[in-house]
């Protein structure tokens, strides 16, 4: 039997979480201890068997009145598709303008996510 100890980020608590598992082919939590909330369990399962993760940056604008955008994932991905996702933000361009929420990549990486525009982008 192995043991984690987490910090809870879902609510403001911040619970110290201590989590007993067992690592078969995969990982089968036995007890979670320390958290407040009936939130802390499903965040802490889902962060030792699939942990996912949003992600926000920018996207280089032609034309625009602003020369970034600010952009982020409309969904968690997989923390191991963060590379993949970031590499497919950093090499396009979009033209302005650009409106907030509209999506500039399609599931990036094959997650299930759009790469969705977080400010507008008017003309220069």
């Amino acid at each position: 039997m192995k043991r984690k100890e987490l910090t809870c980020i879902v609510c403001p608590n911040g619970c110290p979480l201590e989590i007993d598992f067992e690592e078969t082919p995969s990982i089968q939590i036995t007890q979670i201890e320390g958290h407040t909330c009936d939130k802390g369990p499903t965040w802490a399962e889902q962060e030792l068997t699939r942990p996912m993760r949003t992600i926000a940056s920018n996207i280089q604008v032609e034309n625009g009145d602003f020369p970034l955008v600010s952009v982020r994932t409309d969904a968690p991905i997989p923390k191991n598709s963060i590379f993949q996702v970031m590499k497919e933000i950093q090499s396009i361009t979009v033209k302005a303008p650009v409106s907030i929420g509209q999506a500039l990549i399609e599931n990036p990486a094959g997650t299930d996510c759009n790469i969705i525009a977080t400010r507008h982008v008017n003309l220069a």
